[in-house]
């Protein structure tokens, strides 16, 4: 009778099913990437080519300075500090609950200080509307 040796054979571990495995992965993170949109701040914005339906009622006004101004309706805007537009804004609130809010910012103030007011809009859920000059005729 024929003896049948057990031949010694190294195991052989094939990437390709980890490959398979990871190329799926990188097209589903990258099909899923373009579903997601951010959403952090709802905001109105106006178009420069005619006029918006929405009318804003509160005015915040930064100038190139970083002084800020405030008014509400035809009033002259006033000189406020950074911590007196969120009381002005409540007040005004409180008033007419569907104001809008006109943010005016010269172009040489940076981000930052636009996105601070931004945030005071988002969490008093204030309608926000960014102010643009009208386009060059």
């Amino acid at each position: 009778m024929a003896l049948k040796r057990k031949s010694k054979t190294n195991a052989n571990f094939s990437m390709a099913s980890m490959t398979d495995i990871i190329f799926l992965l990188l097209i589903f993170f990258m099909i899923t990437s373009t579903v997601v949109v951010p959403n952090a701040i709802k905001v109105n914005l106006p178009q420069a080519q005619r006029q918006t339906a929405a009318k804003p009622l509160s005015r915040v006004t930064i100038d190139k300075n970083l002084n800020y101004y405030v008014a509400h309706g035809n009033q002259r805007e006033r000189k406020v500090t950074f911590e007196d537009i969120v009381p002005f804004l409540q007040e005004r609130f409180e008033q007419e609950p569907d104001m809008y809010v006109a943010l005016y910012a010269d172009e040489a103030v940076p981000y930052g200080k636009v996105v601070e007011v931004m945030h005071i809009a988002y969490i008093n859920k204030f309608n926000m509307l960014f102010m643009t000059r009208p386009p060059a005729k």
